[in-house]
């Protein structure tokens, strides 16, 4: 028998309880209802977060008394008066001034670095251009490590909790790898443990649609939603979906891959060989070079053609219109196949104008307009993404980070 058997039996004896897999996973799902409800009522007293999450008055107490001493929860300074007689109670909420987490989000043209709070709000956020350094995913995880030391230097007295990357294309959560994202030309590229060397932080790392169904879901429109689904449509064309507030992630986190869905309508090769394969018929790509041709834009910057239809140029205003509508039969199918409650679209038309948002839901029909909204964060998405990462293993498991 190996010599590591023997303490292991004899520190047990028969009337001792043996620590099972099922006590831990109970604790950690008490510990992350309780913070939630922190978060999604506080401040609030400790007999109400019983009440709305069925746990004891004694397991309530005991769990708000090791957040507290963790520092991330505080008892408000006003106390509530009861209706009945006794003392008033002292609500707690969340203590969003000590902890920070990073966000990163790795675009094709630039990263996006950011620091926010425990309510998922930005605290500062900067940009980093690739600057041609786009092949080498060392230098521009390297470039994202000295952006989030920079950002955190400049905010004072906040402590880090950790690091969340998100970014498209297919990306391995379990082992925190971008397996390949072909516009960025990155295959198995280990972010996790490049930007963990460079930071010194606990670094999670996911796909950039389950980040924003998580921070939907946590700080947004679709807190509450029993299932909800994320189109997420830029330089890269993602979705991903979530029931009873698990995201589904598939074998090796693919899910969610929907490029190449044939989209009714398209005209755009595509190289895989077809014709209106979703992700090049949306893609900011597309809407950049169909704005060149039409002379309304000599750059790449997709947000130059909304500047373009804001100051009344009808053809930027048709070919961002044009563009939702598209949107909208990609919405119209997933619905079709997946049937969310809640469905949330980040696309640049749908984010800045009413029409583009209008033209969506009429794609998709009045019977199911209503379901459709646009992100909730319209000028913060990206940092939103990287952090949201990072703050759904927090509020999953508060006690283990």
């Amino acid at each position: 028998m190996p010599r590591t058997a023997a303490p292991l039996l004899a520190s047990h004896s028969p009337n001792s309880p043996v620590p099972r897999a099922a006590d831990s996973d109970r604790r950690r799902t008490n510990a992350s209802v309780i913070l939630r409800s922190v978060l999604e009522h506080g401040p609030v007293a400790r007999s109400t977060i019983s009440r709305l999450t069925g746990l004891s008055p004694a397991s309530v107490t005991d769990y708000c008394a090791r957040f507290t001493e963790l520092g991330l929860i505080r008892e408000s300074a006003t106390p509530q008066r009861s209706k009945g007689v006794g003392r008033p109670h002292v609500p707690v909420d969340l203590d969003a001034s000590r902890f920070v987490v990073g966000g990163v989000h790795v675009a094709v043209p630039y990263t996006t670095v950011a620091l926010l709070d425990l309510r998922g709000r930005v605290v500062a956020e900067r940009r980093i251009g690739h600057d041609g350094h786009l092949a080498d995913p060392s230098r521009v995880l390297a470039r994202a490590a000295e952006g989030l030391a920079a950002l955190l230097a400049e905010t004072a007295g906040a402590t880090p909790l950790g690091v969340g990357v998100a970014a498209g294309g297919w990306v391995d959560r379990d082992s925190g790898t971008i397996v390949d994202h072909p516009l960025l030309g990155w295959r198995d590229v280990p972010v996790r443990e490049l930007l963990g060397a460079r930071t010194g932080l606990p670094v999670h790392v996911d796909g950039h649609a389950r980040a924003l169904v998580n921070g939907e879901r946590l700080f947004g429109r679709a807190r509450g939603s029993r299932s909800v689904l994320h189109l997420f449509v830029g330089n890269v064309v993602d979705a991903a979906f979530a029931t009873n507030d698990e995201v589904h992630h598939g074998p090796r986190s693919q899910a969610g891959a929907i490029a190449h869905l044939p989209l009714r309508g398209g005209t755009e090769p595509c190289d895989c060989g077809r014709v209106g394969c979703l992700q090049v018929e949306l893609s900011e790509r597309t809407l950049c070079r169909r704005a060149r041709e039409a002379g309304i834009v000599d750059g790449v910057n997709p947000t130059h053609v909304v500047t373009a239809a804001e100051h009344g140029n009808p053809v930027a205003v048709r070919l961002l219109t044009q563009r939702a509508r598209m949107v909208g039969r990609a919405v119209g199918l997933l619905l079709d196949i997946l049937n969310p409650e809640t469905v949330v679209v980040t696309e640049l038309g749908v984010i800045r104008r009413e029409d583009c948002l209008r033209a969506l839901r009429e794609e998709v029909g009045d019977a199911r307009a209503s379901a459709v909204v646009p992100t909730s964060f319209p000028d913060s998405v990206l940092a939103v993404a990287g952090g949201s990462v990072m703050l759904d293993v927090l509020y999953r498991d508060p006690l283990g980070v």
